[in-house]
């Protein structure tokens, strides 16, 4: 049986420094309508901050830009004796420069010197998010990583050594814009939470974002197994992130949205850094044949079971696609033209209604005859133990259907290829993630995958109708 659409439970993280809730916690958005429910929100704690490197190391921070940043700093030797010949030109420039004012916060922090003159530290200090940024090769120039927080000031003290090995040290306080107008950011998935090996990362922003490109590059990936994927756009408001194949199970996934500073368009910031820690779960995998009548689960890469099923009759057809489980209920009230049930142990794979669920009244017909509304019908004690098995984001294949899947009808990112989850992306970069964190890189960089559906990937061109 098919049930309407109903609202989802999300977890969303705290917008703010990392501090989060093990209750499925939301970000509020104003004037944004969503197809699913959130949960309590959170207050934000506010962090002061300070945040330094030194030689041979990275430290903390993102650009900015100011009318007056083009005015360099100068530092100052210290030297224990006088220079005959003074530089002409600074040891070391600090952008921007000291005493700027509505500094734009996407254009970054940067310290240079001179050529032959070296940076050995870099301290700055803020009352908002820490500064985290990167030395070149020989130490000339360090930049920060992302953006700089918005209404915020920033202390940055830089110190080197001159030509003749002697140590200086500049300065330089300025203050960030304070936007008119900002946008926030909300993530499905909640903190410390159980998913399957299909899940995507789902965000969606209160406002339109018309620079994408800036905002993809604000997302941050830390993987404790090595993951490629793509970040890929569905609307101006939403986008997901998709590995090119299933997630290792057992995998622990940080994500950290620096969306602080960041301008999703014109006029319009990120106030806030999202954060959020989840955990892929065993591999649980279904396959249900609309033709065969039977449905193949594996867990952990091993066919476990073979069961008989009855999907969609042939006026309402179970639709073609490779879904993953949205949530689950038991029992679960369906509502349809001339019935209004609770169905036990049912576990939902579209929005429009279709779930895997526990069906006594149609057993004679499960394993020879399609015979529900569009859901899969299963004997009740099978339907127990696979629901009590599911987690969100575990992967439904339906096959052998007259009816094509619909691309947004839930979770249906695994309907796309590699090459069209590529061109979803506002850079058409892969994401290369893990321990370390992640980069963007060429997809032709990354080696070609050697995952075989249906236990590692989706079928190919798996939501077309079958002829």
């Amino acid at each position: 049986m098919s049930a309407p659409r109903t609202r989802l439970q999300l977890g969303c993280a705290r917008a703010g420094t990392g501090s989060f809730d093990a209750r499925m916690v939301s970000v509020a958005v104003r004037g944004t309508r969503l197809w699913r429910a959130l949960g309590a929100g959170a207050t934000l704690p506010l962090v002061v901050a300070a945040a330094c490197t030194t030689a041979r190391g990275t430290s903390t921070g993102n650009s900015t830009g100011a009318t007056d940043a083009n005015t360099p700093v100068v530092a100052k030797s210290h030297s224990p004796r006088p220079h005959p010949h003074p530089h002409p030109l600074p040891n070391l420039v600090i952008t921007p420069a000291s005493g700027s004012e509505n500094v734009a916060p996407g254009q970054g922090l940067t310290v240079r010197s001179l050529p032959g003159n070296t940076i050995t530290h870099v301290n700055v200090q803020t009352a908002g998010d820490p500064v985290v940024g990167t030395f070149n090769s020989d130490y000339t120039s360090w930049h920060s990583n992302w953006a700089l927080g918005v209404s915020q000031t920033y202390t940055v003290t830089a110190t080197g050594v001159d030509q003749a090995g002697d140590p200086v040290e500049v300065k330089s306080t300025f203050r960030t814009l304070t936007p008119t107008q900002t946008f926030s950011t909300q993530i499905f998935e909640g903190y410390m939470l159980t998913y399957g090996v299909g899940m995507p990362i789902d965000l969606v922003f209160s406002t339109p974002i018309s620079d994408k490109a800036a905002v993809e590059r604000a997302l941050q990936l830390t993987t404790s197994k090595p993951v490629v994927g793509a970040w890929y756009w569905s609307g101006d408001q939403r986008v997901d992130f998709r590995p090119r194949t299933y997630w290792p199970a057992g995998t622990v996934v940080n994500f950290v949205g620096h969306f602080n500073g960041v301008e999703g368009a014109p006029g319009v910031y990120g106030y806030h850094t999202l954060t959020q820690s989840f955990v892929i779960g065993p591999s649980l995998i279904v396959v249900a044949g609309t033709q065969t009548h039977y449905m193949d689960v594996y867990y952990q890469g091993k066919q476990v079971y073979h069961w008989p099923i009855s999907t969609g009759r042939a006026t309402l057809p179970t639709p073609n696609g490779t879904y993953v489980t949205v949530n689950k209920a038991n029992p679960q009230l369906m509502v349809g033209p001339g019935y209004r049930l609770e169905v036990p142990w049912s576990v939902r794979f579209t929005l429009s209604g279709d779930f895997l669920h526990a069906a006594p009244w149609s057993v004679g017909a499960q394993g020879f005859v399609n015979v529900s509304h569009g859901c899969v019908n299963m004997p009740p004690a099978d339907a127990e133990i696979y629901y009590k098995m599911a987690v969100t984001g575990d992967p439904v294949t339906v096959t052998g259907s007259p009816a094509k899947g619909t691309y947004g009808d839930g979770f249906t990112q695994w309907f796309l290829s590699w090459d069209e989850l590529l061109a979803g992306s506002a850079t058409h970069e892969a994401v290369v993630a893990g321990p370390q964190g992640s980069t963007f890189v060429s997809p032709s960089s990354v080696p070609a995958p050697h995952a075989t559906a249906p236990l590692e990937t989706s079928p190919m061109n798996n939501w077309t109708a079958t002829a």
